[in-house]
């Protein structure tokens, strides 16, 4: 995957960079976006363990930027998201998050995603998710 100016997508995006994610790749209909440990998202406090809500939204985040990736794509919602949580990802350490769009239809993308944290063998999380995105309007010739 390539990363033209990738970091610009998540600083158009408040709740993004407040969760201090990171846009690592994206190419057509992929995406790699990374958050750091952070103390203030940790969700159980004797563990240490982030909050299945910062995978969450990282899971989302990743899926929209593989949709909004996708060529003639100009802007995304999620329509619907699962995730499995796998495991509780390992205190202290980096989550990053891959998606890609395994189907489109007019205006649906489908996506499906993973999160690990460095263990990459064993994900904390998977997803698979609908988001309906706008295509650019063709210009007549």
């Amino acid at each position: 995957m390539s990363s033209p100016d990738p970091q610009s997508f998540i600083s158009a995006l408040p709740f993004a960079r407040a969760l201090g994610m990171q846009l690592e790749a994206i190419d057509a209909g992929e995406a790699q976006i990374s958050m750091g440990w952070d103390a203030r998202f940790v969700g159980d406090p004797a563990t240490g363990v982030i909050h299945g809500g910062a995978v969450s939204a990282l899971m989302d985040t990743c899926g929209g930027a593989a949709v909004m990736s996708y060529p003639g794509a100009t802007t995304t919602a999620t329509i619907d998201l699962r995730i499995d949580y796998m495991r509780a990802a390992t205190p202290g350490q980096r989550i990053t998050a891959r998606a890609i769009c395994y189907h489109v239809t007019r205006n649906v993308a489908f996506v499906r995603a993973t999160a690990h944290d460095e263990d990459d063998l064993n994900p904390v999380a998977t997803a698979a998710g609908a988001f309906t995105f706008d295509r650019a309007q063709k210009v007549p010739e």
